[in-house]
């Protein structure tokens, strides 16, 4: 079975977030987000925008090319 792209993206959003040691809802406020939103991305439940991962990306800290390493 083929993952879809958000899928993988939201797997990598939590990697990228669980090795920075943020929880879930600490992420989702620093993006500004409600936890469910997160929860939603991470679980690729969620078709992200570019502002979306922009927002994701400037509070990991990272490079956008960085969600799309798996």
């Amino acid at each position: 079975m083929k993952i879809s792209l958000q899928k993988k993206v939201g797997k990598r959003i939590q990697q990228i977030r669980i090795e920075k040691n943020l929880s879930q809802q600490d992420l989702a406020a620093l993006c500004n987000f409600e936890k469910s939103n997160m929860s939603r991305l991470e679980n690729g439940n969620a078709n992200a925008t570019l502002s979306t991962l922009e927002k994701v990306c400037d509070a990991l800290k990272v490079d956008y090319i960085e969600l799309f390493k798996f």
